[in-house]
């Protein structure tokens, strides 16, 4: 009895064992046709792309290398570390290569950005120094307008007051006498050029003609007249305070008066004492 009933129990597990089989070697079969189809396309998308697409395990039957006999029917090896390994194996090394991959990406990311940043500054930079250097010519070109204006508004009141040196007319005339063969001033000549002279401080627009005239020919004369004037300018600058540049000064010697040999020559030594003003430069 005992006998028979082992052997019913072998020939259940045969018959299952059996029954198992059958659709994991169709299945195997399956898989083995459809992965010869599939070759030529994976091997034609493989040229296309850099990086082969992960390729899922092949599998080779229900039993995965084992016997099929009852002890692995009982254990089949479906939570071994093996097993598990070699399932997992090529998922994990592509997800340490897509880290690689997104870790590269990152620094080149970060490269590129701290470039821009260092572009972006240099070139506000160089836009802020650009606008310094702009502003600086704008203040100078003003400042050259400026010193332009005022040149010219300089040169039309120099253009005024030459045009105006032809204006200069006599207003007083004074003679100062000399002794023959003397320079010195009496008290009647420094009197008659007080006279002159005072109404002068303070005052512009004029101009003073000294002409001195002298007996005798030649270089001696002409010296001993420009002694008179000498000494007639003189006397104006350090009393009276008269400036050197207003006074214009001409030994005439013995020159006749009006500048022609017809004209009578002076008699005696003297200085004329000629005072211009320019009533134009004086209303201004």
């Amino acid at each position: 009895m005992k006998t028979r009933t082992l052997i019913t129990l072998f020939l259940a597990v045969m018959f299952l064992a059996a029954t198992l089989a059958l659709p994991a070697f169709a299945q195997q079969t399956n898989s083995d046709s459809g992965a010869s189809q599939a070759a030529p396309a994976s091997q034609s998308s493989s040229t296309d792309s850099a990086r082969e697409p992960l390729q899922a395990p092949a599998r080779r039957d229900f039993w995965d290398g084992d016997d099929p006999n009852l002890g692995n029917l009982v254990l089949h090896p479906f939570a071994r570390k093996a097993w598990v390994k070699r399932q997992v194996g090529p998922i994990r090394d592509r997800i340490n290569e897509l880290d690689e991959i997104t870790a590269d990406n990152a620094t080149k990311i970060h490269d590129v950005d701290d470039r821009s940043q260092k572009g972006l500054q240099l070139a506000s930079e160089k836009v802020s120094l650009a606008d310094q250097h702009a502003s600086d010519a704008a203040n100078k070109a003003q400042m050259a307008n400026g010193a332009a204006t005022d040149a010219s508004a300089h040169v039309s009141k120099v253009e005024g007051m030459v045009g105006s040196l032809d204006q200069y007319k006599a207003s007083t005339q004074t003679e100062i006498r000399f002794r023959p063969g003397q320079t010195l001033l009496s008290k009647q000549a420094k009197d008659a050029l007080d006279q002159m002279a005072n109404p002068l401080k303070d005052q512009q627009s004029y101009v003073i003609e000294v002409h001195g005239f002298a007996p005798g020919r030649g270089q001696a004369a002409i010296a001993l007249s420009q002694k008179m004037a000498d000494s007639v300018v003189r006397y104006l600058v350090l009393t009276h305070n008269i400036p050197v540049y207003r006074i214009y000064t001409v030994g005439m010697g013995n020159a006749p008066v009006g500048g022609t040999e017809e004209t009578k020559r002076p008699a005696g030594a003297r200085v004329e004492v000629t005072l211009l003003r320019n009533d134009l430069l004086a209303a201004r």
